[in-house]
């Protein structure tokens, strides 16, 4: 266990901004963890779960105690008839476990591959890209509740995933520390290539492999996206609206090459960056907050951006995309109270 007191986390969040922490907390057992929640130092502080730091922005210096869970490994604790169960600690990163599922033959986890961040945050995020999300592989959660040090299990039921969505982000909020997640994936693999730049790279390079998919979903990425090692962004900075088939319909009388894909349920999910680009915010900066130049759905550190700059620039974003076609842009990135 590691406790360090005014902590930066300059280096602790993948936007790289500014901002200071009352308590940072390394851990890598439950027991340790135990011993965090009853140290009378904490207790009437607000604690807070960070994995990777990816997916958050710090709007200020946070006044209480940030957890880090760094439990590691991976062990196969089932096989199924065409399937196995891996059972993997929150803090191993989470494309070292793509990397090794494919390195072992198993399919199902390829088309996340690139995705930042570590294991824990997988459920609770419910991450998803190319027509993948961690629901479709998700077994269990084993966490601690915070309040009374009790271990909890959970299934895939219990976790009520939704669109980066899931009971962590609601009744569950706060109240519990992912310790580990045990996936379910394929001894056989299901190619899943419903994303046509993904098919396209994919059939043009030969023998349809999960290598192949995740060779080719890794170049896309760094071909699209900036590193956020290098220029700090939490990746996908607002989630792709939902709407109503009928509001689709009616936009697509003004503007008719608005792309769109029907989710079921009368409603049509919609690119929130080609929102951003058509409202002409791709490029553009405020302070050393800026939109990505080549995918105007990731909001980047210039290098001298404040937390402000960030809020500021994602609130005209959302100001314009609501006047241009009546659609409200909600983040994915989760913002952190000072």
């Amino acid at each position: 266990m590691r406790l360090i007191e005014h902590c930066s986390l300059t280096d602790k969040h993948s936007f790289h901004l500014n901002a200071n922490a009352r308590y940072w907390a390394d851990f890598d057992h439950e027991d340790e963890l135990r011993s965090i929640l009853t140290d009378h130092r904490f207790t009437n502080l607000p604690h807070l779960v960070v994995g990777g730091g990816s997916n958050l922005l710090f709007k200020g210096d946070y006044p209480g105690l940030l957890l880090h869970p760094d439990m590691k490994g991976m062990e196969v604790v089932a096989e199924e008839k065409g399937t196995v169960l891996i059972k993997v600690g929150a803090g191993v990163v989470w494309d070292d476990f793509v990397a090794a599922s494919v390195a072992q033959g198993w399919s199902g986890a390829e088309n996340l591959s690139g995705i930042p961040g570590c294991i824990g945050a997988s459920p609770v995020q419910n991450i998803g890209a190319y027509g993948v999300e961690a629901k479709d592989l998700i077994v269990g959660v084993e966490a601690i509740d915070m309040a009374n040090g009790q271990p909890v299990t959970l299934t895939h039921a219990d976790c009520h995933f939704g669109y980066r969505d899931s009971v962590f982000k609601h009744t569950l909020k706060n109240a519990l520390v992912v310790c580990r997640v045990t996936f379910r994936l394929s001894t056989h693999f299901h190619p899943n290539l419903g994303y046509g730049d993904l098919a396209a790279r994919v059939k043009a390079s030969g023998n349809i492999t999960s290598v192949l998919v995740r060779e080719t979903i890794l170049a896309i990425r760094q071909e699209k996206l900036p590193d956020p090692d290098i220029q700090g962004n939490a990746g996908s900075f607002f989630m792709n609206p939902v709407i109503p088939a009928a509001h689709y319909q009616s936009l697509l009388t003004t503007y008719p090459d608005m792309p769109g894909w029907p989710q079921g349920d009368d409603v049509v999910k919609v690119p929130a960056a080609w929102c951003i680009e058509r409202t002409g915010w791709k490029g553009r900066q405020l302070g050393g907050a800026a939109v990505h130049d080549k995918q105007p759905l990731v909001l980047v550190n210039k290098g001298t951006a404040t937390p402000a700059d960030v809020l500021q620039l994602s609130a005209g974003i959302q100001a314009d995309v609501l006047a241009a076609f009546g659609i409200t842009l909600k983040p994915e990135v989760l913002f952190i109270e000072a």
